[in-house]
């Protein structure tokens, strides 16, 4: 099989670099072993909400040059990661995705567990708040549904209730989640919101909320309608016909996940080809250290080659990176990467203090090219969490980081043209 371009991965990164690509008129083509981070998504994109020693960051595009000059946005360029950031709302808007948000300022999302972080690009499904302090409402009317754990109401009414907004938590008795609630392992976001899909269901939930409603000014949902349609949850705020806020919950996320399939139904609608379930394990490369192709698991003898190869396989969460007791490595091309040397150097015993181990990952140039052994590879590209030089959980960087580098990466393959 023969394309112009192959992308190893598809999660946000590699669907944003190969819906350019396609539109653009490129044969592409998508190698995805199935999750991805989107599934765990809180619903929002983060451009970058601290800097590595710890400062808030406010307005991110000022921020981006204090940044160390091994972080991607650094190698891009203030400049052109201030005009990919442009370019990303109205990127999602032609693809179906609503978003808001500005990259000249950070607006806040509500996590799970009720904490605030910044953000820059929300999904249309949650509320942004303009401010970390700011309150939700006088009163708000918390609402779960009877046997869902994974949408921890106390850790929200404790933190909405520190900005002042008196809470109170019910539970919703749907007859149609009593089969779910016969086995707890099945009462996850995704199952619920497939039987909120089915006709009728949300209007009833929507009715016996509506029976709940006392005095307050606000009610507060977990993110668990409109796994196929996005629309539905407007639907409930304007049925509700009160200000509503939907939380997003434990993984996993149902507007992350339809985010994901709402882009690779994008790219596919292109042209494109998306193999799902599917593992790339070896590269072949010419004599010049130009990669041919690759073969992967499902199509065994049947290579797959390509002009320029695309790696957006994530870090170690989707095993991008491999470590061993004495090592950290790509699994795919082999290619350099920056860590630190000793195993002691990797982590910090403390768990919630920042982890050295998430900032290892590819070294990359100004055009995104991988190398190997210390050779750049000129039709090779990493993009996303896989490039090393940011601790994306730690800065809040990680969604800027995947959309930045797949839309650069995307330009200098159609420059080559």
């Amino acid at each position: 099989m023969r394309f112009d371009t192959i992308i190893i991965g598809g999660g946000l990164a590699g669907l944003v670099c190969g819906i350019k690509l396609q539109k653009a008129g490129q044969k592409c083509a998508i190698i995805s072993a199935g999750q991805s981070a989107m599934h765990f998504s809180s619903g929002a994109f983060d451009l970058l909400g601290r800097l590595p020693d710890g400062t808030e960051v406010k307005e991110p595009l000022k921020a981006i040059s204090s940044l160390p000059a091994e972080h991607p946005y650094s190698i891009i360029g203030a400049e052109k990661v201030a005009e990919y950031a442009a370019q990303a709302k109205g990127f999602f808007a032609d693809c179906g995705v609503k978003v808001t948000g500005d990259a000249s300022r950070n607006s806040w999302r509500i996590t799970p567990t009720g904490e605030r972080k910044p953000s820059w690009l929300t999904i249309g499904d949650f509320t942004p708040l303009a401010a970390k302090e700011e309150k939700i409402g006088n009163k708000a009317l918390i609402v779960n549904i009877l046997g869902y754990l994974d949408f921890n109401t106390k850790f929200l009414a404790d933190s909405f209730e520190k900005q002042g907004t008196e809470c109170r938590i019910v539970a919703l008795k749907l007859e149609e989640m009593e089969r779910l609630r016969k086995n707890p392992s099945e009462m996850r976001s995704t199952n619920i919101a497939r039987v909120m899909d089915r006709e009728g269901i949300w209007e009833t939930a929507v009715s016996q909320i509506r029976t709940l409603l006392k005095d307050e000014d606000v009610i507060v949902l977990p993110a668990v309608f409109g796994l196929k349609d996005g629309s539905v949850v407007e639907k409930i705020s304007e049925t509700l016909g009160k200000k509503t806020i939907f939380v997003a919950t434990m993984p996993p996320s149902v507007p992350g996940i339809r985010t994901q399939m709402t882009l690779k139904a994008e790219f596919e609608k292109a042209g494109g080809r998306f193999f799902l379930g599917d593992t790339v394990i070896e590269s072949k490369a010419d004599e010049n250290g130009i990669i041919k192709s690759i073969s992967t698991v499902n199509f065994n003898d049947i290579r797959m080659e390509a002009d320029n190869f695309v790696l957006a396989t994530g870090s170690f969460f989707s095993k991008g990176l491999i470590a061993t007791p004495e090592k950290v490595c790509e699994p795919v091309f082999g290619i350099d990467l920056t860590y630190r040397e000793g195993r002691e150097n990797w982590f910090n015993t403390n768990f919630w203090e920042k982890q050295n181990y998430i900032s290892f990952g590819a070294k990359v140039d100004e055009t995104l090219n991988a190398s190997i052994a210390g050779k750049k590879i000129v039709n090779l590209y990493a993009i996303g969490s896989v490039i090393g030089g940011t601790n994306s959980l730690y800065e809040g960087c990680g969604g800027g980081t995947a959309i930045v580098t797949a839309l650069a990466a995307a330009d200098r393959i159609l420059e080559k043209k």
